[in-house]
């Protein structure tokens, strides 16, 4: 236990170094999330259509990607389960493409849990990190926060505002996630992670 302790001790100045060294990305990122993110709450059901167009294209490669290799493993054992389910993962992207906001409330249920998973992700990071974030961890911390609201938006408002509310929860959650990336980048290109002390 003790022969890894000098090893764990130089996390933190790792963990430093590449956020100083990838700084430049996590701005790209941030800029990138904020932008659309804006476009995402003023045209709203634009984003929801554009989100419900994506998984639909999702599910159609995969299930065609799953049908083609069911059929070259065809006998192997589940060849009709696995024939079935790649079958209905490609019916469900046909329908989505075909038909984008049929499915909009199991996608909204489906954007519920992904919120839910970010956020407690999120805060975990920005509790965990404290100490190579700085001052900016309280950015990761709130994004995550925000996630954990925005679940709690969109399960309130179902079934009524799900045509509209995915795009403009999405947006909202790219703005907040992008400008904690943006913190984080500006606050990683200013530290010198050759000064760090390891952790005592």
């Amino acid at each position: 236990m003790t022969m890894n302790q000098p090893h764990i001790e130089h996390i933190p100045r790792a963990v430093a170094a590449s956020l100083h060294e990838h700084w430049v990305l996590f701005l790209i990122e941030g800029i990138v999330l904020v932008v659309l993110g804006l476009i995402a709450i003023v045209i709203p059901p634009i984003a929801t259509l554009a989100v419900e167009i994506l998984f639909g294209w999702l599910f159609l490669i995969s299930g065609i990607v799953w049908l083609i290799t069911t059929f070259w493993m065809r006998h192997a054992p589940g060849f009709w389960w696995s024939l079935l389910s790649a079958a209905l993962a490609t019916a469900a992207g046909i329908v989505l493409l075909a038909r984008p906001l049929s499915g909009v409330l199991t996608l909204t249920l489906i954007l519920i849990v992904f919120f839910v998973i970010e956020g407690i992700a999120s805060i975990m990071y920005a509790l965990e990190h404290k100490r190579e974030l700085s001052g900016r961890w309280g950015w990761m911390l709130a994004s995550g926060i925000v996630d954990l609201i925005v679940a709690a938006i969109i399960l309130a408002g179902l079934p009524g505002t799900a045509a509209w509310a995915i795009g403009l929860l999405v947006g909202i959650n790219m703005v907040f996630g992008g400008s904690a990336l943006i913190a984080m980048a500006l606050h990683a290109r200013e530290i010198d992670p050759r000064t760090m002390a390891p952790a005592s």
